[in-house]
């Protein structure tokens, strides 16, 4: 049995094997190889079957490459396991693309069906030179240039060593054949532009370029396996809280970090909170620019996450920013409002006057005095321009807002009571305290009391 060089079953030792094969010259050589070693020694890795996907993307072809899979598994002797998954002509990312994440999204669960451990797909020292090539050229950092793993979760890559003209001199010298894939020739395809005319001349100007590129991926693997074992603990240092719904980031820590663990430690949260969330490295960035800035808030919109800077903390969300709309609702006296957007009932009461103005008690939030005269009051809450009065002049509510430290995403929900000439007369919630109610006759008055509304 000739030797396939440089292959390794170091990422399979004594798992059973599910081989994902295409129809192409490279799984299907591992799948071949893979059948000749299956449950001998010292290894003991056991092909338990093969995984086909047939995207039908390229018509008669795609069905050809699905029926000689088949037959490889019949002459293996193991079970395939074949799934349907079509590619939209019109994806939302290159066809190419898609039909990548397709495969790896029926994988996991083909394997279970199979009864394997492990998952053997067949990238080549020629496939991480590609992807780290590319991965430079969108300029990405060490993590992107470590490429293609051996072995990551259940995944491993036995062929990755190997460069593919010994993959294909190999499947020749056992009288073997295959199906050429007629996309990988076109050169509208950024890979296969990298693969037949970028490939060529690097090893033309530095022979053994491509196995100089794979070995800096592995360099840069290893550089990024310490580097996120810093990021992860520098976890529980920088997050205080943490649930299903988001976490809150001290944000003097994570300011404090180096760059390079500030973004892997950002990765590392986000993907607990939305796991395979579409990070990019700009995202990281920005929200380490929104922790570093000297002074003010600011929010972040984004993709599956929103973030707010309030004081010391930087809140991550889940979901998109909720945008309040502008409402208002007109108090009668005696009567009382809910104002659902706050999350309160205000109730505009004529107490006798012996009682005077009583503190809030029992589930009352707040209370306001104010004259009857100025109604009918409206609830709503802030307009821009808004100002209050105050017992030294008047000041912006917005300005307020920011002294109060009230987070941005809460400001539009703060109710200001609004007199019928357009005077505002007081605004609930903890900004309350800070506002001068007018001078009541007490005659005249009338209070208005704020409790929460029950949640139902």
């Amino acid at each position: 049995m000739p030797p396939l060089a440089r292959a390794s079953l170091e990422t399979l030792s004594g798992h059973r094997v599910a081989a994902a094969v295409s129809g192409g010259a490279d799984s299907v050589a591992m799948a071949l190889w893979l059948g000749q070693l299956s449950g001998r020694p010292p290894h003991h890795v056991t092909l338990v079957g093969l995984i086909h996907v047939n995207h039908q993307l390229r018509g008669a072809e795609s069905d050809r490459d699905e029926a000689f899979c088949r037959t490889l598994a019949g002459r293996l002797g193991v079970p395939i396991d074949v799934v349907a998954a079509p590619v939209p002509a019109r994806a939302s990312r290159s066809p190419e693309s898609a039909a990548r994440a397709a495969r790896y999204q029926v994988f996991e669960a083909a394997a279970l069906r199979l009864g394997a451990t492990r998952v053997a797909t067949a990238h080549t020292a020629d496939d991480q030179a590609e992807t780290v090539l590319l991965r430079l050229l969108r300029g990405a950092g060490s993590r992107g240039v470590s490429g293609i793993r051996a072995l990551r979760g259940l995944y491993g890559r036995p062929l990755l060593a190997c460069r593919r003209r010994d993959v294909r001199a190999w499947l020749e010298a056992q009288g073997e054949t295959c199906c050429e894939d007629s996309t990988n020739t076109d050169r509208s395809i950024a890979r296969n532009r990298v693969r037949h005319d970028l490939l060529p001349v690097i090893e033309h100007i530095a022979p053994g370029g491509v196995a100089a590129l794979a070995r800096a991926a592995a360099l840069a693997d290893d550089d990024e396996r310490v580097l996120q074992t810093l990021a992860t603990e520098a976890v529980d240092l920088v997050v205080l809280r943490a649930d299903s719904a988001g976490l809150d980031l001290d944000r003097d820590r994570l300011a404090s970090l180096q760059p390079a663990i500030a973004r892997r430690m950002l990765r590392t949260v986000l993907d607990r909170l939305v796991p395979h969330g579409p990070w990019r490295a700009d995202h990281f960035e920005a929200v380490r620019r929104l922790a570093t800035r000297r002074a003010g808030g600011g929010t972040l919109d984004l993709p599956a996450v929103w973030v707010e800077r309030v004081s010391n903390l930087l809140r991550v969300r889940v979901g998109a920013a909720a945008v309040v709309p502008p409402f208002a609702y007109t108090l009668p006296l005696p009567g009382d409002i809910a104002v659902v957007e706050a999350g309160v009932q205000v109730i505009a009461e004529i107490p006798p006057v012996s009682e005077g103005c009583a503190s809030p008690g029992g589930d009352e939030a707040y209370s306001l005095v104010v004259p009857a005269a100025a109604f009918p009051l409206t609830v709503r809450n802030r307009r821009p321009g808004d100002r209050v009065a105050l017992i030294a002049g008047t000041r912006k509510v917005q300005d307020l807002m920011v002294d109060a430290k009230i987070p941005r995403s809460e400001r539009d929900r703060v109710p200001l009571v609004v007199a019928a000439d357009g005077r505002i007369l007081g605004v609930f919630g903890d900004l309350g305290r800070r506002v001068s109610p007018p001078g009541v006759d007490p005659a005249g008055m009338v209070v208005l009391r704020v409790r929460k509304l029950e949640s139902t």
